[in-house]
């Protein structure tokens, strides 16, 4: 039966995804604001659904993390509403021709932006994902086939439903918009295998979920494995903006991938900063996992970091902490342990900045911010349909642009080739 129903959605999704794409944008636009629309206007509903999914959540022992991750509010409604707003305003890529230039017979050749066709999404405790993807696929003229954890079930379907009421109000095809109703994980092994009606599938969640989609997949995936996001404070750091930085990178939301993760301090700022920011960390619940110079500094209370901690994404108040000597050292240990996500940096030196910038080759590098603002809807994409660490098609926090590919287009006169 799962594999029945996962076949005949992907197959309706097929069939909307030329009618989506020929839509005017104006079209596309006005279905986009009326999802935002409908996604506050049906607000209880969707929070009634929730709460099922929570209660089931807690009495089935969901981390803390997974729980942060699958309850909704209405604040939180509002931001996905908010979200889709941005995303209908933004440029439509859909029909950009990227580039032109004149061949020495004169064709003009250009490369025009199409949607890709169909999108698979398969994702974890988040249902505000289903918002997203939704409205980013249908900004990019996609159609979208939505698999999301059964322990967020219920609410998938509800904003599925409200997606979906949105779309017939529009006249836009239902079928762009689809969220698999069955919690069976053979779902997703069966989707995976339907390479002749998907495009791409996207995974989000944890570790082991991504590489099962990996391994089982005929269709083309872009995935990121973990966040493993380091901060570097450089000796010539501002000591407060650092501890102002590393405090939101991992206290905020320590379940996502964008939280931090490991701290390198430079060995000539250590002995003033890293005492008071170890202090810091505790007062706000964080364990501390130190090296050997940072144990020296902080108090052997610190526990003691091990070569397993490195490569260790957290996903709770965990940090681990590395004293280095020098820029050198630390990009050196981004690129043994870290995970191409996101890193930053905090430094007054101009040169370090840039030299960091174009050594650190993560999808998102910062200079004085916070690993939190590695995120679609803080970058300005209005949302995002993942991450990608993959470099192939796309790199870094993806957006309705990241959802296209480019065909090539040819304006000739009667040439006709030669040779």
């Amino acid at each position: 039966m799962t594999l029945e129903t996962v076949e005949s959605m992907a197959r309706k999704a097929k069939a909307a995804a030329p009618i989506l794409a020929s839509l005017p944008s104006p079209r596309r636009k006005e279905a986009l604001l009326r999802m935002a629309d409908n996604l506050t206007r049906r607000s209880e509903e969707i929070l009634s659904a929730n709460a099922k999914d929570v209660e089931a959540g807690k009495k089935n022992g969901l981390s803390s993390a997974m729980l942060d991750r699958l309850i909704l509010s209405p604040n939180r409604i509002a931001a996905m509403a908010e979200g889709i707003r941005e995303i209908a305003a933004q440029p439509d890529p859909v029909g950009e021709v990227t580039r032109m230039w004149t061949r020495p017979n004169g064709l003009l050749v250009g490369k025009m932006r199409i949607p890709l066709g169909v999108v698979g999404i398969i994702y974890e405790s988040r249902p505000n994902v289903t918002a997203d993807a939704a409205a980013l696929c249908l900004k990019s003229g996609n159609a979208v086939l939505l698999r999301g954890g059964s322990e967020a079930l219920e609410s998938n379907l509800a904003i599925g439903r409200v997606i979906q009421g949105a779309l017939a109000e529009e006249k836009v095809p239902e079928e762009a918009v689809q969220v698999i109703p069955v919690a069976d994980r053979n779902a997703i092994l069966e989707m995976v295998q339907l390479e002749e009606y998907l495009d791409l599938i996207i995974p989000r969640g944890g570790e082991g979920l991504i590489r099962f989609v990996v391994e089982n997949s005929r269709v083309p995936v872009i995935k990121h494995y973990k966040g493993v996001c380091h901060v570097f404070v450089d000796e010539s750091a501002d000591p407060e903006m650092a501890e102002s930085i590393c405090i939101n990178a991992k206290v905020q939301r320590p379940g996502v991938c964008n939280a931090m993760e490991t701290l390198l301090v430079h060995e000539g700022i250590a002995e003033a900063f890293l005492p008071r920011m170890v202090e810091k960390f505790r007062e706000l619940g964080v364990e501390v996992r130190g090296c050997e110079r940072t144990r020296a500094l902080c108090g052997e209370d610190v526990v003691s970091a091990t070569e397993e901690d490195w490569p260790t994404e957290y996903l709770d108040l965990i940090v681990s902490v590395k004293v280095v000597p020098s820029l050198d050292a630390a990009i050196r240990h981004i690129e043994r342990y870290g995970s191409s996500h996101t890193e930053a940096i905090v430094t007054k030196d101009y040169a370090n900045a840039q030299a960091f910038l174009k050594r650190v080759n993560s999808s998102v590098v910062l200079v004085n911010a916070s690993t939190r603002f590695s995120d679609g809807q803080q970058l300005g994409l209005g949302a995002e349909i993942g991450i990608s660490t993959t470099k192939l098609h796309a790199f870094g926090p993806m957006g309705a642009r990241d959802l296209t590919t480019t065909k090539f287009v040819i304006f000739g006169e009667g040439q006709v080739r030669e040779s």
